[in-house]
């Protein structure tokens, strides 16, 4: 069920991973969704998506709700916290499992390794591991150590920005992981959960993540939850070519001068530069400025 189907008010998300401060990409992402939601007279949130635990620094969430304040952009709701959300979780796997759409598997990364290996495949360091489906048809009496989605079939999507969009999934990923080995949940099975529990509509993000798109359809098809419209925004890369981020000099945005970092962040996003004293004279200014800019998209389902 496509969320157009749906007579639903705009309802978008920003949801940063508190593993550090803002830093110029995140902030143009918050920005992006905010000015969205603000065109489409809609509700904006904030939602805290810590469940990889391990990655997160202490205090950064309260400082990242600080940075977006300084800048004006402040959630109409309550942010949520995805670490106080593991039943809502665990409820939907186990939706996932009883439909037979979710499986146990005992495969380590070396086993996955060592599977493509003895079919001649040799993955790079940090590429994408295909998850070769040993665990489909049961575990062989080893013990399970996370469990994933039974991958199948084409994704087509239409991207608000970037136009039509495929993937064979089964392909690309494979059966990818709703719990994790180490007892996390997974991102794909939170972030899905929760947009639907909070009702998001349009998810409005960078293009970094336009691949996670399909994997998150399928899942929002096996627990027969509505798909949001999806929106990926320009990156703003590093001085290494690869999206900004702490690993290749990402700064901490300066609260101190937040309209200086507004209008750096719109400039990413295609803005005009924008006459204003203040954050608030310049939001009031920039959300008629994007409505203009998305006026110009014209994505076009795929056949």
């Amino acid at each position: 069920m496509d969320i157009d189907s749906r007579q639903s008010a705009y309802r978008g998300r920003f949801a940063p991973s508190p593993t550090g401060p803002l830093h110029a990409g995140s902030l143009v992402a918050a920005l992006g969704s905010w000015l969205d939601a603000r065109v489409h007279r809609g509700a904006w949130l904030v939602r805290i998506e810590d469940v990889d635990g391990p990655r997160c620094v202490a205090g950064a969430a309260a400082e990242i709700l600080r940075q977006l304040a300084a800048c004006g952009l402040v959630p109409d709701e309550v942010p949520w916290v995805q670490s106080q959300r593991g039943d809502a979780y665990a409820t939907a796997l186990t939706r996932l499992a009883e439909a037979g759409a979710a499986f146990p598997c005992a495969c380590t990364r070396s086993e996955i390794d060592a599977a493509w290996a003895a079919r001649g495949v040799v993955h790079r360091p940090g590429a994408e591991r295909v998850y070769p489906g040993t665990c489909r048809d049961g575990l062989g009496g080893r013990p399970a150590r996370a469990w994933r989605l039974r991958a199948e079939g084409v994704v087509d999507w239409c991207d608000r920005r970037l136009g039509p969009q495929r993937q064979d999934v089964a392909a690309a990923v494979g059966d990818f992981v709703l719990a994790r080995a180490d007892g996390l949940w997974a991102y794909q099975l939170a972030v899905v959960v929760d947009d639907a529990a909070q009702g998001v509509t349009d998810v409005v993000r960078g293009a970094d993540l336009a691949d996670n798109t399909p994997r998150q359809i399928l899942l929002q098809r096996a627990l027969g939850l509505p798909t949001p419209r999806h929106l990926h925004l320009p990156l703003v890369l590093g001085d290494d070519g690869q999206k900004l981020s702490k690993g290749n000099g990402a700064r901490a945005i300066d609260t101190d001068q937040p309209l200086r970092e507004l209008q750096a962040a719109g400039r990413v996003l295609g803005l005009p530069d924008l006459a204003a004293a203040n954050p608030a004279q310049w939001l009031a200014a920039a959300w008629p400025a994007w409505a203009g800019i998305i006026a110009g998209f014209n994505p076009r389902p795929m056949p």
